[in-house]
């Protein structure tokens, strides 16, 4: 069985081995580096190839969010990053997503949360609660549209796949979408992955960043 590799970037010693322990104990994830900065943790990205990185935002020499964006920008087999987080309402979290973060991670979460992030990073997914996604969808919408000139790409959607792209801009869940639309999961996944391709993103948090910054979508009344 093929483990998930992750390297884990935080300047404290504890956290580094604390979390560890956790991965040891699970059969699919295996713990190939460690960093101590946001420098290191790109050095080690390049040289190990993770496929998951777990990043702390406060780090010295170079902070998580530089990492992170640094990160996303390498060519070659993608490294998703997972920011790891004290508190849900870390102000940096818009900007670590829009650096090119999958999700974060509250750093004492339960075993069963960090494996299930991990994962869900590896296959492609990102890793939002709702609130979350509710908050990155609102302050988005607050923001002044980048461009509100047509997108040529979204010609190359089919109509099934602009139906997907709309309930992913809303925070729908690849199951829900599949409710809505009457749809299998294996169908939804599918045109998930389509939509990725065509518009050049990584994930679902791409695709709300996307949308709101090419003005496809207005935030709802309240």
């Amino acid at each position: 069985m093929h483990s998930i590799r992750v390297l884990i970037a935080d300047d404290q010693p504890l956290i580094r081995s604390g979390l560890r322990m956790t991965f040891d104990q699970v059969p699919d994830i295996a713990v190939v580096g460690e960093a101590a900065d946001g420098g290191e943790a790109v050095r080690e990205v390049r040289r190990l190839r993770p496929d998951v990185v777990l990043m702390d935002i406060n780090m010295p020499a170079m902070d998580g969010l530089t990492a992170t964006r640094e990160i996303a920008a390498m060519g070659g087999a993608p490294t998703k990053v997972i920011i790891l987080t004290i508190y849900d309402q870390d102000e940096h979290i818009f900007e670590a997503l829009r650096s090119g973060a999958s999700g974060f991670i509250l750093k004492h979460a339960p075993i069963d949360r960090l494996t299930d992030a991990v994962r869900h990073a590896a296959e492609g997914d990102a890793l939002l609660s709702p609130s979350v996604t509710r908050r990155l969808i609102d302050e988005f919408s607050r923001r002044p549209v980048a461009s509100a000139s047509p997108v040529p790409v979204l010609d190359q959607l089919t109509e099934r796949e602009r139906d997907v792209f709309r309930l992913l801009v809303r925070g729908y869940s690849n199951e829900q979408i599949a409710t809505t639309l009457m749809l299998g999961d294996s169908t939804i996944k599918s045109h998930v992955q389509h939509l990725y391709q065509k518009l050049g993103v990584r994930d679902r948090v791409q695709v709300v960043i996307y949308a709101y910054e090419n003005g496809l979508v207005v935030r709802s009344p309240q």
